[in-house]
């Protein structure tokens, strides 16, 4: 249930807060005052997407707030956990803001949610009836979605399975149909795929291999230079005559004789002694290279043709070897997936038709428990419409058998049939119903499914279009007892309606400085009277169409 509405900078409202009550409240006032303004606000607050069209002229965002009391539903319950949303207090506070840049922000008890979560929570709190479900049941292939909507927990379980199932059967069935139309370019991609992952794990590449190589090649490239430099230095540091050794370990000697005498001088010692030292044994490295050093000029060939095969390799399947790996690994798993179902297309095709008998069956199950759906949902919706003073009504839920296939919601294509007037054939009902046998069909239906579906708020968006005098009575009291022992929002223009409610709330704009301002207020008993006055006479009250007011608030026992 809506407890509490908070709306600031919404189009042409600056700011309002509302508290809601339980039962039935009436919303009305002039045309154009913003009634719908308010569901609009109720709307985006259970996930409807917003727009920047919704912010007040001259202001940056919109801030919407919606006090709900939890919904005792298990299945919310749930929701609200796997989103990390906090339960305890037993009350949910669910905020939007939408800025001028186009960002919408929801919240749910603080926590930050996606609209599409948002939309989720919102199935649960608010259901608004209006103009769109008007339409809708101008549509015929929304009439399944609306018989599924009164099957049994048990029937909508069953359907999602079959709808899961049925995804999967149209999966297979689509590679199974890939691979009968292109057979030959298929067999021809995996006789590539198999030389490719043959070429590549033939080379068996090694990660850093290339640089490696790269280094070999290279030493192996400047052989005698490396020699002659290596000879070269050997010949200056020890060489057999005026070696650079000799010279340096003759003047670290003479200096070694005077160190003692001055600090400075130490420090040229011991400079000196290393660098005997590291050059001496600078010197032995490099006599031990020069012994060890011997051109292969096979390997060289085996270095250039490896880094020829690296090279080739990467020209085809990636940059480095890194990425040829890695696409071994991915032809490699598209292989392993054809060994189980692409090479194997009779087993493929008999999984597929099993999956068929499969569906089907859940299928033809389905379709048969819609034919007690419909022939229970046809009972109801005749009793509800006589209520509403189409006694003589015909309702039929029509399947069309000749139309059998499998789709994602079954084999059943069907469509609501309807004739108001004894004697003529029933027709589609987008073809025979007026705007105010819309409106008592679409009120059947939803006292219909109130009783099952428990929502925790139903607003009427006018749903009442269209009719008047002894069949606005009826509506208004068709209304009143969908709200017993919940919560209904009401937008109306019939005084009827008005006075069933248990609440009414008045809207009203004015001008003021220039700029046009909602404003809505609970009204009394007294000025109820006065404004279901005015809904029935227009401008002008006069004492009779005060009595009216105050008989029609009598009756609906709102008044002693």
């Amino acid at each position: 249930m809506l407890l509490e509405l908070s709306i600031e900078n919404f189009a042409i409202i600056k700011q309002l807060h509302l508290t809601f009550h339980k039962g039935m409240t009436a919303l009305t006032g002039e045309t154009g005052a913003g009634k719908s303004i308010i569901i609009d606000a109720m709307g985006l607050l259970a996930g409807g997407r917003g727009s920047t069209d919704y912010i007040r002229q001259g202001k940056q965002k919109c801030v919407l707030e919606g006090l709900f009391e939890l919904p005792k539903h298990s299945s919310f319950k749930v929701l609200l956990d796997d989103l990390g949303i906090d339960q305890r207090d037993e009350l949910l506070i669910i905020q939007r803001d939408i800025t001028s840049s186009g960002k919408s922000i929801c919240r749910v008890n603080g926590r930050i949610v996606t609209l599409g979560n948002l939309k989720r929570i919102g199935a649960y709190l608010v259901d608004i009836q209006g103009q769109n479900e008007h339409q809708d049941l101008l549509q015929a292939e929304k009439h399944l979605q609306l018989v599924d909507s009164f099957g049994s927990q048990s029937f909508k379980d069953q359907l999602a399975d079959y709808q899961k199932k049925y995804d999967a059967y149209r999966e297979l069935e689509k590679r199974v149909r890939a691979i009968q139309e292109n057979e030959q370019s298929y067999i021809q991609r995996i006789d590539m795929l198999n030389f490719q992952k043959k070429e590549i794990e033939e080379a068996g590449l090694q990660i850093n291999e290339e640089e490696k190589l790269v280094e070999e090649r290279d030493k192996l490239a400047n052989f005698q230079k490396i020699v002659d430099a290596f000879a070269k230095s050997h010949e200056i540091l020890a060489g057999e005559s005026g070696n650079s050794l000799d010279g340096i370990g003759e003047a670290a000697q003479e200096i070694q004789e005077v160190a003692y005498l001055d600090k400075e001088y130490e420090q040229i010692n011991e400079n000196v002694q290393n660098a005997y030292y590291l050059l001496q044994d600078a010197a032995g490295e490099v006599s031990n290279i020069l012994d060890q050093m011997e051109l292969d000029e096979g390997r060289l060939e085996e270095v250039n043709a490896r880094l020829e095969v690296i090279r080739q390799l990467k020209r085809k399947y990636g940059e480095s070897i890194a990425a040829v790996l890695s696409y071994d690994e991915k032809i490699s798993a598209e292989l392993e997936q054809v060994d189980v179902t692409g090479n194997k297309l009779e087993e493929m095709q008999a999984a597929l038709d099993q999956k068929h008998q499969n569906v089907w069956e859940i299928a033809e199950s389905l379709h048969t428990q819609r034919k007690q759906i419909a022939q229970k949902l046809e009972k109801d919706i005749l009793q509800e419409l006589s209520d509403l003073y189409l006694e003589n009504t015909q309702f039929e839920v029509r399947f069309f058998e000749e139309k059998k296939e499998l789709n994602r919601n079954g084999l059943d294509q069907l469509e609501f049939y309807l004739t108001t007037n004894p004697g003529e054939p029933l027709k589609p009902l987008a073809k025979v119903a007026s705007g105010g046998e819309l409106s008592r069909m679409l009120l059947a239906l939803k006292s219909i499914f109130s009783k099952a579906q428990e929502k925790t708020s139903i607003v009427f968006d006018e749903v009442d279009t269209g009719v008047s005098g002894r069949v606005a009575q009826a509506i208004a009291e068709k209304i009143s007892g969908i709200a017993y022992g919940s919560q209904v929002l009401c937008i109306t223009h019939l005084p009827q309606v008005a006075a069933a409610g248990d609440y009414q709330y008045l809207i009203s704009k004015e001008v003021q400085s220039g700029r046009t301002k909602t404003t809505v207020q609970e009204i009394d008993t007294t000025e109820r009277v006065q404004e279901i006055a005015r809904m029935l006479s227009g401008a002008e009250i006069t004492d009779l169409t005060m009595e009216n007011a105050k008989e029609m608030l009598t009756q609906a026992g709102k008044i002693a």
